[in-house]
């Protein structure tokens, strides 16, 4: 632990999966606005971008090559990337896709390296093909400085990998306050579990996809009230998240998802000289999870593993959030126009036929067909199967 937070002086990582991007396509990159994002991460002393194959539509890891690595020294920054476990039918994968990644990235080697999103299932898969045993292998042979994987399942399952794996040298959970107790995500749960085995933790989804930056009623309320009759800029809802998430001992970085210059300045301005969150901040946090767990919204992180083996092309994460926004709203002329948007080109609610193909890649567990449903009789939409 003391060896990777000497390494990363700041716990704010750099998430490269909801890049700026041009008229709304995410598979084509706003390099000008990634890079001037870049410029001021680096000039306030970041140093960690997170980046993985699949990320939108796997352009994630070429744009980092170009706006990036092409453009700084390579001991200037860390750089980690993922393993698709999902892609890899033989042993021969791994060479082949880690030989794309590194092509991609433009680096001859990467800083950290996860086998990606692994659970009880996939884990198991990877002992039989050799996964980690590939992983291994790159570490000894100088291409990956930093071994571990990112994880969406138990604590149980958790703690098998761990016990069978003591070379893994960090492993990445979803942790925000919101799921902290979560039964599904068991946030707390699995953050004690890489404390037990004395494996040091990054955090990913902090603010859940955004959720807990949008937040408005008693739960934005409890907040604010941390403010009242304060002068100056009052701390946006997602500072009170990150440093949630940065506060736990076991954690030494926070990665967060930026998707324009407003949200990497704001992200930057507190985690710069990192404080801990005070007593009265971890009460107003317990407060306003009270309130947003009486909001019956869809828990969606927006990772949008759903979307790729989707028969219809229904983008699924944008309707959860149409329909989020209309629980906290009410259904209006804005949320309207912004269902129209999303499922303009694509499927929409109603067309989906119940395969079930995106179930079995949701990391949250949810229950996308049955959602799906509710989400069409709020637009208006009756079911087409």
């Amino acid at each position: 632990m003391s060896e990777l937070r000497d390494e990363i002086a700041k716990k704010l990582g750099f998430g490269c999966m909801r890049l700026p991007v041009v008229g709304g396509d995410t598979s084509v990159i706003d390099d000008a606005a990634f890079c001037r994002m870049i410029d001021t991460y680096l000039e306030r002393g970041f140093t960690y971008f997170d980046t993985a194959y699949p990320y939108h539509n796997g352009k994630s890891e070429e744009a980092v090559g170009r706006c990036l690595v092409d453009r700084y020294p390579r001991e200037r920054f860390l750089l980690a990337t993922k393993m698709p476990v999902w892609l890899v039918k033989e042993t021969s994968d791994y060479d082949r896709l880690f030989a794309e990644q590194l092509a991609r990235c433009k680096v001859s080697y990467f800083d950290f390296y996860l086998l990606h999103a692994l659970n009880r299932e996939s884990a198991a898969a990877e002992e039989q093909r050799g996964g980690f045993d590939f992983i291994r292998r790159m570490k000894e042979a100088g291409k990956i400085r930093h071994i571990g994987f990112s994880f969406h399942d138990s604590a149980e399952a958790l703690e098998e990998i761990l016990k069978a794996h003591p070379e893994m040298e960090f492993v990445q959970l979803q942790i925000n306050y919101y799921d902290w107790e979560s039964k599904k995500v068991q946030s707390r749960k699995c953050y004690e579990t890489a404390v037990k085995y004395g494996v040091p933790v990054i955090v990913m989804e902090p603010v859940k996809g955004g959720t807990l930056a949008n937040m408005t009623g008693e739960a934005a309320h409890a907040l604010d009230a941390l403010f009242a009759g304060k002068e100056g800029a009052k701390p946006s809802y997602a500072s009170y998240a990150v440093r949630y998430a940065a506060s736990l001992d076991n954690v030494f970085l926070v990665l967060s998802g930026m998707s324009d210059e407003a949200q990497l300045l704001d992200n930057t301005s507190y985690m710069q000289d990192f404080c801990p969150l005070a007593e009265e901040e971890q009460q107003a946090v317990e407060k306003a999870v009270e309130e947003l767990a009486k909001l019956p919204v869809i828990p969606c992180t927006k990772c949008r593993y759903c979307v790729d083996d989707c028969p219809k092309q229904i983008p699924i994460p944008e309707l959860f959030e149409d329909y989020n926004m209309t629980v906290r709203f009410g259904v209006n002329e804005i949320n309207r126009n912004h269902y129209a948007m999303h499922v303009k080109g694509h499927g929409s609610a109603a067309d989906c036929i119940k395969c079930g193909k995106c179930e079995g890649h949701c990391p949250q567990h949810l229950g996308i067909r049955k959602l799906l449903e509710t989400v069409a009789g709020t637009f208006g939409e009756v079911p087409k199967n």
